[in-house]
């Protein structure tokens, strides 16, 4: 296995800071602390130079809240914008091509020109050639319940560099257990937390597989290969990650229910929108039509839904639920 070193000083270099100012402000222009970046930029991208090649940067304090999305419950950790939010930018500028090659192409989730609709397209196909039954699973409180040191091990199994494993373990170990939702280094450090576990279930497992964060979606003939797979799977997960899989896994026939994988119920022949999707839309709607009042934010929100209807079976909802409101002929 190849290991990458001398990527520290290229992390540092001012090149390299303004990038990741650039990128990390993106959408943020109207936050306070990016104003005072942009007021000042040439001092403060110094000063983290500075802290950075002095190794004297430590990962600031979060602020933590909550946050309910019906019945799931999320603790977020929010770092301020300067410097960690640049730091951390400027830090995957120069590891994510090394930590993108490590991975399968069927996981999507924060991965560049990757997503949502090219994983159901690609499990459609899956299904099509070689999916009568399907194994779904995810992962009990994936990202508090991701090992520390097991994952500093994984990384040092990438990166020879001293310095820069000195200053990922500054930002892992910033919290006292699992990765913080919130940083932009947790997503990638949670997608290569399972690099080698995805390249077990693909090549020694031979399975046709689909992951997308933890959601694990795998698709096969024979209903017993998935059910000796999951013995498999989650042997690995505990044994290697210290992960355990939800007691919520399922083994099913495709044709009995479809897929329900990433806001979509899919089936051999057509794709259906979930259901808690199409209600939301149908109560937008209803709300719209109540206070006879199309908004910015109403025509942002449908145009959303609308990306999502035209993926799939539901021509109906799109000409009944978004269209008058795309087309201001609602009443």
């Amino acid at each position: 296995m190849k290991r990458y070193g001398n990527i520290f000083e290229k992390i540092y270099s001012i090149d390299n800071l303004m990038e990741a100012h650039k990128k990390a402000r993106r959408n943020k222009s109207h936050y306070t602390e990016v104003k005072m970046v942009n007021k000042d930029q040439e001092y403060r991208l110094l000063k983290i130079r500075n802290s950075l090649k002095n190794q004297t940067f430590t990962t600031s304090d979060y602020k933590v809240y909550d946050i309910f999305d019906g019945r799931k419950h999320r603790t977020i950790f929010k770092l301020p914008y300067y410097p960690d939010r640049i730091v951390q930018w400027a830090i995957m500028l120069q590891i994510e091509p090394i930590m993108t090659e490590t991975l399968i192409f069927d996981t999507y989730a924060s991965i560049p020109n990757k997503g949502i609709h090219l994983a159901v397209k690609r499990l459609k196909r899956a299904i099509n050639t070689e999916g009568m039954y399907c194994l779904k699973l995810d992962v009990k409180q994936f990202f508090p319940s991701i090992d520390q040191d097991i994952l500093l091990s994984l990384l040092g199994r990438k990166f020879k560099d001293r310095k820069l494993m000195w200053l990922l373990e500054d930002i892992i170990k910033s919290t006292p257990y699992g990765l913080p939702i919130g940083n932009y280094t947790s997503q990638w450090f949670a997608n290569f937390y399972l690099a080698y576990f995805d390249h077990m279930v693909k090549e020694d497992l031979k399975l046709s597989y689909f992951r997308y964060m933890d959601d694990m979606i795998s698709v096969s003939r024979k209903k017993e290969s998935l059910w000796d797979a999951l013995n498999k799977i989650s042997d690995y997960l505990n044994y290697h990650l210290n992960l355990q899989i939800k007691d919520n896994y399922q083994v099913f026939p495709i044709d009995a229910r479809g897929i329900d994988f990433l806001g979509y119920r899919i089936y051999k022949d057509h794709i259906f929108l979930r259901k808690s999707i199409s209600k939301k839309i149908k109560r937008k709607f209803h709300t719209i039509k109540k206070r006879h009042k199309i908004t910015k934010s109403d025509m942002r929100s449908m145009t959303s839904y609308k990306g999502w209807v035209d993926f799939c079976t539901s021509k109906k909802l799109k000409q009944n639920y978004i269209q008058p409101v795309l087309e201001g002929g609602i009443k």
